[in-house]
């Protein structure tokens, strides 16, 4: 089940981030470095879209959606834990951000996909429209788009 996050989620959500994102082998000086940007906060809760997705009573995933324009959403966040990955969560949560986007009245939908994540999205429809270079030397995020009308 998806339902809205609430602010008092934020440490919950900070650790599936940072639990998601270590899965992928990221060094631990580097996950030290992204420490910060990991972090959801009660603000970002607040001032974005969250959304959780629950299993057994407990948060297993999540997403957050930003608004850019009136026709365009970006996808923040998307994040599973670790035992998850793999299981068909992520997709879940994309069908549900996809008809949540389009029932909000976007016609767009962009994110910047992480190297382990680019292929999922690719799966999904998405198509890329650039790239943006991270703090790691050599490493680029592809930045993707899908057209919802």
């Amino acid at each position: 089940m998806v339902i809205k996050a609430a602010i008092s989620d934020h440490i919950i959500l900070s650790e599936i981030t940072k639990s998601s994102k270590a899965y992928w082998g990221y060094s631990t000086e580097q996950m030290a470095l992204w420490d910060e940007e990991l972090t959801i906060t009660p603000t970002y809760i607040e001032q974005n879209m969250v959304y959780k997705f629950m299993q057994d009573k407990n948060p297993i995933a999540y997403y957050s959606l930003i608004k850019i324009s009136a026709t365009i959403i970006k996808l923040d966040n998307l994040f599973v834990i670790p035992q998850h990955i793999g299981k068909g969560v992520g997709k879940i949560l994309l069908d549900d951000i996809l008809i949540r986007s389009v029932n909000m009245g976007f016609n767009e939908i962009i994110l910047d996909a992480d190297p382990n994540a680019y292929l999922f999205y690719k799966k999904n429809g998405f198509k890329i429209i650039g790239q943006k270079e991270t703090s790691i030397k050599n490493r680029y995020l592809q930045v993707m788009q899908k057209k919802l009308t």
